[in-house]
């Protein structure tokens, strides 16, 4: 009979073969891609990491406040400073994405206690960078001629 102490904790639960991405590695998803694209990001590599559902819920709301935020912003800011108003969404989409970091932290705590190396955020990074930002764009600029 095992010896319960010596029983590994730190991965039950968690799909041992799916690797997650890095944590900052998203925040440039964030800059470059913005809420969306982040959101997508945080959400998948939550699931890969192994978070509960309640806080892959969290990633989301998180997700849907930083894109009312950023519509707010197109609400606010004047159009004719497009320049500005570009800088101001990325300040968003990067404040979201240390929420969503925040959330996924305990559990990327844990996968590295396991000792395995990240997988590569650049394929799925660039196509939710192109994705999100293109979606995102979009749902802005409707927005925008709403208002």
């Amino acid at each position: 009979m095992p010896d319960e102490l010596l029983r590994p904790t730190i991965g039950a639960g968690v799909d041992m073969s799916v690797r997650p991405w890095r944590l900052m590695s998203q925040a440039y998803v964030a800059f470059f891609g913005g809420v969306v694209s982040t959101t997508v990001i945080a959400f998948l590599n939550a699931r890969r990491l192994g978070v509960a559902p309640d806080k892959r819920r969290l990633i989301l709301l998180a997700g849907a406040v930083g894109l009312i935020v950023a519509a707010v912003v197109i609400a606010l800011v004047d159009n004719s400073t497009l320049s500005g108003v570009r800088v101001a969404i990325r300040v968003v989409a990067v404040v979201t994405c240390l929420a969503q970091l925040r959330i996924q932290r305990p559990m990327d705590r844990a996968f590295q206690l396991r000792g395995q190396d990240y997988r590569s955020l650049w394929l799925p990074g660039l196509a939710a960078v192109i994705g999100g930002g293109i979606v995102e764009a979009l749902l802005l600029a409707a927005v925008a001629v709403v208002l």
